[in-house]
């Protein structure tokens, strides 16, 4: 009978079978992604690749000439007397002008003119134009704001500091003396050094003393043998007398 009820509703048109959904016996997933920790979202933020933006295609733009500007005649004239300067000059101080008036350079200059040394005024721009070029570049950063120069041809750094305590409104900030670059502390440092007379002097009685020392050493063991031939002479003889008078 059960047989001709499903024959019955399966000749009927549009039915469909019931269908009866059946629930197997596994586990709900209950394991869900662990949340990143906040330092780990930070570092990959950071270390995150950023492509450089992208360019203009070559020959996109047309190519620009650099202009090279050229030196007029009265800069090329200081840059020269310049170069001099240093060539002559076996000390060139670097002094900053702090609102120094005309009495006071006029003083300043009388003061060191005394001792040989001339004050030199050139612009910053040529100076640092000249210095690009040669083997005083390292000097182009001193040359900020209103500068002047202390040359002479002989460094006389100890007659400069002294005359440079008497006007405070100048600072000194570095020097090249004989072809070797000093910060004003190194300038300091280089005044205190002896002469070179009294270097040499030095040099002159330290070997002399060696040397005598030298030869002292060198005579004492035949002035000691003679000292002791001597005696022994001497009282060879002695006995001799002795023997002869008895």
């Amino acid at each position: 009978m059960a047989a001709t009820l499903c024959v019955k509703f399966l000749l009927k048109p549009g039915w469909l079978p019931f269908t009866q959904t059946v629930r197997h016996g596994s586990k709900a997933v209950t394991r869900h992604r662990r949340p990143m920790h906040i330092h780990k979202q930070k570092l990959l933020a950071v270390t995150k690749y950023i492509p450089p933006p992208r360019g203009p295609p070559p020959g996109a733009y047309p190519t620009q000439v650099k202009r090279v500007q050229e030196d007029n005649p009265l800069m090329l004239l200081m840059k020269r007397d310049l170069k001099k300067v240093f060539e002559d000059c076996k000390m060139v101080a670097v002094v900053q002008n702090n609102a120094c008036n005309s009495e006071d350079m006029l003083m300043l200059k009388h003061r060191l003119y005394k001792h040989g040394i001339t004050v030199k005024l050139f612009p910053n721009q040529v100076t640092r134009s000249f210095l690009r070029d040669s083997v005083y570049c390292n000097m182009a950063p001193l040359f900020i704001g209103p500068t002047l120069l202390f040359v002479s041809k002989e460094p006389k750094v100890k007659e400069m500091l002294k005359t440079l305590r008497a006007s405070p409104q100048m600072t000194l900030l570095g020097a090249s003396i004989d072809n070797t670059l000093l910060s004003a502390q190194g300038v300091v440092s280089y005044s205190k050094l002896p002469s070179v007379t009294v270097v040499q002097g030095e040099l002159v009685s330290g070997l002399t003393m060696l040397t005598s020392n030298t030869a002292s050493m060198l005579q004492r063991h035949p002035t000691h043998l003679s000292a002791l031939l001597q005696q022994y002479v001497k009282q060879q003889s002695s006995s001799n007398s002795a023997e002869e008078a008895t």
